[in-house]
């Protein structure tokens, strides 16, 4: 009987020495990954010691720029089939934040750990500033939504409309979460994780995220598993989440007066369309698009259908 739990052991000692070889996911430096994932017209600009990957497309005589904000865990990238059919007529800014993308954590001048809510949206002020960009179409998906509707109550003046896309910041209950993002609150295990990565597990986090998990490519998970390699990104994530506060500030959303369109897919597991429902009772004069068979990235999951009504929102603001 001993010889045969020894052999067991053995066995299961073999097979988790193997699970972690597999698994082992060092950070990549920021230069390996450029080459791939910021062709122009990617462009690099420092902001007071903090390197940030942007693209800046379209005409530069628009007198009211559209400025998109990608979600946790995301980059530029999700915006880019909405840039290509937006960019011929409107500029458009996209840019990673700090902590995700190419951009990569907190440095130079800036708190190294803080990624509250205020602080990234007062962030993206200053790069609009640096930019000369004065006013400005602002929009954002997800954490992208939040940092949206913050700048929006930080600035109003400078903000011409606000387009929300499955915006995060209010108080609900998600259904369901990717495991990415359940692993990254977990003390301890989101240690681990900063050097584990299991491509499977950043597969299924996309999946579980779109309403239809057959979008998800083998080239699209190649960019949310390299993107969360970035050195630096995967620590920054247990930072953010860690200082996530659910619901902080969301009495702002009601003092919000400018025109505004919110898109949801019906199918958002992670922040479900009731939260859009919200949105539309606290901004007055909003409208709401619902996409029932996408999820929670619905511009990435299908740009073509989903840009439709942001083009006629443009059109009037």
């Amino acid at each position: 009987m001993s010889d045969w739990i020894s052999r067991v052991v053995g066995v299961l000692l073999i097979v988790a020495a193997a699970g972690f070889a597999l698994s082992r996911a060092p950070d990549r430096p920021v230069e390996s990954l450029v080459a791939r994932w910021a062709p122009p017209p990617s462009d690099f600009i420092d902001m007071r010691g903090l390197v940030v990957h942007l693209r800046d497309e379209g005409p530069r005589d628009d007198p009211t720029p559209l400025v998109l904000l990608h979600g946790t865990g995301s980059s530029l990238h999700t915006w880019e089939g909405w840039v290509r059919m937006l960019k011929t007529g409107r500029r458009v800014i996209t840019l990673d934040l700090p902590g995700f993308g190419l951009t990569g954590p907190f440095t130079g001048d800036w708190t190294a750990d803080d990624y509250r809510g205020d602080t990234l949206a007062r962030f993206v002020i200053a790069l609009l500033d640096r930019l000369q960009v004065q006013r400005f179409v602002m929009g954002g998906n997800s954490l992208g939504g939040e940092i949206a509707w913050r700048v929006a109550a930080l600035e109003p003046q400078r903000v011409a409309g606000l387009i929300l896309v499955a915006a995060a910041g209010t108080r609900h209950e998600a259904e369901s979460v990717p495991a990415g993002l359940w692993l990254a609150r977990v003390p301890v295990l989101n240690r681990v994780g900063e050097h584990l990565l299991p491509r499977s597990l950043v597969a299924a986090s996309v999946a579980s995220v779109y309403g239809d998990p057959d979008k998800v490519t083998a080239a699209l998970v190649d960019r949310y598993f390299e993107m969360t390699l970035r050195e630096g990104n995967r620590r920054a994530l247990t930072q953010r989440l860690a200082a996530r506060v659910a619901g902080q500030d969301e009495e702002r959303i009601a003092t919000l007066r400018l025109p505004t369109l919110i898109l949801w897919g019906g199918r958002d597991r992670l922040i479900p369309p009731a939260v859009g429902q919200f949105f539309e009772s606290k901004i007055a004069g909003s409208r709401r698009v619902v996409f029932d068979d996408l999820g929670h990235v619905p511009q990435e999951e299908d740009p073509a259908r989903t840009v439709k009504p942001v083009r006629e929102f443009l059109a009037r603001h």
